[in-house]
């Protein structure tokens, strides 16, 4: 099979270099070309040295599309739609990792993140793609809206049971936390060294950007409305995204029998791990990888169940969600060049 070509606009924010390290090992792709308008004319292997020999493409500008097949863009919300128009123009696919092809609402797009949608026939020609949720969704649309970290952690967390109808009205409460590099490249009060390590601390309180994406996902997978309670955190470590998620279920149930349906559920998904009664999920397992993995508890007392989902943010919820994604566009077995072991410390 001849290699797909792909480029990279946004290569040197901590989304884009994880594109990199994944892509250079993908055994289908030609990696063509990598673009920074911050570092432009200099070699990524100058940013980010562990790619010295490895990779030592230099920086070009934006002008990337021509002779690739797919681009990926890691860019900040309200820049993907020129780089959309311009691949549309070329026959060239695309996959957002940013938040520009997230949301059905345009209204809720300014609403949270301050900006309109400049070309709104771009987005009926894109698709919001969970792999293991929404596969059957992508029909050659040539534009894949990539998902968020936390909501991706929080859909796979919850659609066992919004599926099986088990989930009470308005109980839901999300107690989230992710490694500081889900805050991206540039630094903010809030990830300096000093106010991010050994600390601990909730952020936008039930104000998030990525509330409406997961009750959007949440609301498709419910056939109604679903509000939630979504409470992020921020740990003083570089990668990784645990979710506790609450609710209180529509009907009595034992452990074993909420096991059983979330087993069931994913028992031919290859990156979604639903852990055996009385083990917790910890995002050190996931580490480097595309995997998911699921706990599940049930509090017969107070009838609620209590899920604890792990991923790591710059794979399953970034750069390897992205590449599975790829996966799907080109035809290809979803786990292609996403083989990775997670390291055992």
């Amino acid at each position: 099979m001849k290699k797909i070509n792909v480029g990279i606009i946004g290569a040197t924010g901590y989304a884009g270099v994880e594109l990199v390290r994944l892509l250079l090992l993908h055994p289908q792709v030609n990696l063509k070309a990598v673009s920074s308008v911050s570092f432009e004319g200099k070699k990524i292997s100058d940013i980010y040295p562990n790619l010295k020999n490895i990779c030592d493409f230099t920086l070009q500008n934006e002008d990337i599309i021509d002779n690739c097949d797919i681009i990926f863009t890691s860019l900040p919300h309200g820049l993907s739609e020129k780089f959309a128009e311009k691949c549309l123009g070329k026959n060239v696919k695309m996959i957002d990792l940013g938040a520009d092809f997230r949301l059905d609402s345009a209204e809720e797009y300014t609403k949270w993140y301050g900006k309109n949608y400049e070309n709104k026939d771009l987005h009926n020609l894109s698709v919001y793609c969970i792999p293991e949720l929404h596969r059957k969704n992508y029909t050659n649309q040539p534009i894949i809206g990539n998902p968020g970290c936390y909501p991706t952690s929080i859909a796979l967390g919850l659609a066992p049971a919004i599926k099986n109808n088990l989930v009470q009205d308005n109980t839901i409460v999300i107690d989230s936390k992710s490694g500081v590099t889900g805050s991206g490249r540039g630094l903010s009060d809030t990830t300096h060294y000093p106010n991010c390590n050994e600390a601990f601390s909730p952020y936008k309180v039930a104000n998030h950007r990525h509330t409406p994406e997961i009750e959007q996902t949440l609301s498709k997978l419910a056939d109604k409305k679903v509000n939630v309670t979504f409470v992020p955190h921020l740990l003083p470590l570089n990668r990784g995204i645990e979710s506790t998620i609450y609710f209180n279920t529509t009907k009595p149930l034992t452990a074993k029998e909420l096991q059983e349906i979330y087993k069931d559920f994913y028992k031919d998904e290859k990156f979604v791990r639903v852990l055996d009664e009385g083990t917790v999920a910890n995002l050190r397992n996931v580490k480097y990888s595309n995997y998911c993995d699921i706990s599940v508890h049930y509090d017969a007392h107070t009838q609620r169940a209590v899920i604890v989902s792990v991923i790591d943010n710059m794979v399953k919820g970034a750069a390897g969600q992205a590449i599975q994604n790829m996966n799907i566009m080109f035809d290809l077995k979803e786990d292609t060049g996403l083989d990775y072991i997670p390291p055992a410390f």
